[in-house]
């Protein structure tokens, strides 16, 4: 790819390429059938960055094509956000500045083989530091993570349980380097290609040795969703009607969606009456959602409850991590104005302290997650080593039912799936509800934004820990050390090149005469 060099010194021009070549990643999410884009969509802006003709050029490159990667994965936010969403972009954007000044020092010109093998290494990992840093909570979380494009395809689910959805991002990143390279040059092909060979090894070593969950039986899950009906008594008595149709089916466990209550259980035990004879009417516990605010407490809950035949059974689950903007909003003091531009929260939710492994009997241990905290890997895997059975997310995506949000939500399960070696089952109050089996492979079909439902799923349990849950998220741990010995080595350099480099020559003296002084006559 190679642009007109006049065209290219345009500051103005080289930006609106940037922040377009850094979007070009969000067709990898949206449509199943593009996940194969994502392995080449880094690739014009990295060769627009190794372009640049200076590493402050590259940065800006850098900082531009964030700020598009960041607009594009997120464009469903802008009816809440309206013009926030581009501030945010830009203050996150600044996160791909040092990646695009590596993507210069290490490919800019006719870069030596080494230096296309160190490339294949250091720019994947200062991407997962990208990732690392923008995945904390305060930052908007790991909504959107590369790998995270991969979530149907059965190699890179096996690599999950392996590394998480860090290693698909490493690997994806891998690949893009070889690519640009390929395109970009000719005499450093052969390194280029070693890459892909390397990462097709990986991908096959891990198909064929990584271990795979052990199938230990199965359990019935009804999953309950309303679709969009406004009012929480109207939306109350519609869950009510479909849950009553399940009885007979012989379930473990009934999961209702996000903010499906909106009072408080213990403030209304009427409706905690309604729940509970529901619950000896189908066999099951239910797993509620309250929206509200709580009794004796000074703000307002999401909550995951469980109700039993014989009422509360006290088993409750505060969300922890709370939406950006959304649910709270950060430095509320200074920031508190974007209330008046968007639909951002005029009331900060209340945070929960802990996770929190329910026992709903049959054997059935099950880890609740509130809506965007599926997005979290840690999260996930902090429930399978605490014992759970079967990952539950509770979600509503009822703000944003015409875009291709609630696809991109339900299919972030697969991979929680797939690193825990759990089932999960994602259960939507309005959006799309799907559930996946301990490998990430879909059970059933999804529940469209359109529906309004009762279905039950035969969900296979698995016993067994992955490497994954084990060992965490290690791919993070090791591209901390690469860019740790980069630094080491790019300083061992500077300090080498200071001794080395003679002294600029002193400047000749100059003998300065003085002019003979003429006196009058």
């Amino acid at each position: 790819m190679k642009m007109p060099d006049h065209w290219l010194a345009s500051p103005w021009r080289r930006g609106l390429l940037a922040a377009s070549s850094g979007a070009l990643p969000m067709f990898a999410f949206p449509a199943p059938s593009l996940w194969w884009f994502a392995y080449i969509a880094l690739v014009p802006w990295m060769l627009l960055a190794r372009s640049a003709p200076t590493g402050r050029r590259a940065a800006y490159d850098g900082w531009l094509g964030g700020f598009g990667f960041l607009v594009a994965v997120h464009h469903w936010l802008l009816p809440s956000l309206h013009v926030f969403i581009f501030v945010i972009a830009a203050l996150l954007g600044v996160l791909w500045a040092p990646w695009g000044w590596l993507v210069r020092r290490f490919l800019a010109g006719a870069p030596s083989a080494g230096r296309v093998a160190a490339a294949l290494v250091v720019l994947p990992s200062g991407w997962l530091m990208v990732e690392l840093v923008r995945s904390w909570q305060g930052l908007g979380g790991p909504w959107g993570l590369l790998g995270s494009s991969q979530w149907q395809v059965e190699p890179a689910l096996r690599l999950a349980s392996v590394g998480g959805v860090w290693l698909l991002s490493f690997l994806v990143v891998a690949v893009n380097v070889a690519v640009t390279v390929l395109v970009a040059v000719r005499r450093s092909r052969v390194p280029a290609v070693a890459g892909l060979a390397a990462t097709v090894a990986v991908t096959s070593a891990a198909w064929v040795w990584s271990p795979r969950p052990d199938v230990v039986g199965q359990a019935r899950i009804g999953v309950v969703q309303p679709g969009v009906i406004v009012g929480p008594e109207q939306r109350f008595a519609r869950e009510e009607v479909l849950t009553r149709g399940l009885a007979g089916r012989d379930l473990n466990l009934i999961v209702w969606g996000e903010s499906s209550v909106g009072y408080d259980l213990t403030h209304r035990p009427d409706l905690a009456g309604r729940v509970a004879a529901l619950s000896r009417e189908t066999g099951a516990d239910i797993l509620v959602n309250v929206d509200a605010r709580r009794a004796g407490h000074p703000g307002i809950y999401k909550s995951s409850v469980l109700v039993g035949p014989q009422g509360l059974t006290g088993d409750r689950y505060d969300k922890m991590r709370l939406v950006p903007f959304g649910e709270y909003i950060p430095f509320r003091p200074l920031l508190g104005w974007a209330t008046s531009v968007g639909k951002a929260a005029g009331e900060d939710r209340m945070r929960g302290t802990k996770q929190v492994v329910m026992d709903v009997g049959h054997g059935l241990k099950v880890g609740p997650m509130v809506c965007f905290e599926s997005a979290f890997p840690d999260m996930s895997r902090n429930l399978a080593r605490d014992g759970a059975d079967l990952l539950v997310a509770q979600s509503s995506t009822s703000t944003f039912q015409h875009s291709w949000a609630p696809e991109q939500h339900a299919s972030l399960a697969a991979l929680r799936a797939a690193e825990t070696g759990r089932p999960m089952v994602h259960a939507t109050l309005t959006g799309v509800s799907a559930v996946y089996g301990p490998s990430g492979e879909r059970i059933g079909s999804w529940l469209g934004t359109s529906a309004s439902t009762a279905v039950v799923y035969q969900v296979p349990l698995a016993d067994g820990v992955t490497p994954y849950v084990r060992f965490g998220a290690w791919p993070v741990h090791a591209s901390v050390l690469v860019l740790v010995a980069l630094g080491a080595v790019e300083g061992g350099r500077a300090v080498r090149l200071r001794r080395t480099t003679p002294p600029p020559p002193a400047p000749p003296a100059h003998t300065v005469r003085e002019s003979p002084v003429r006196h009058g006559h």
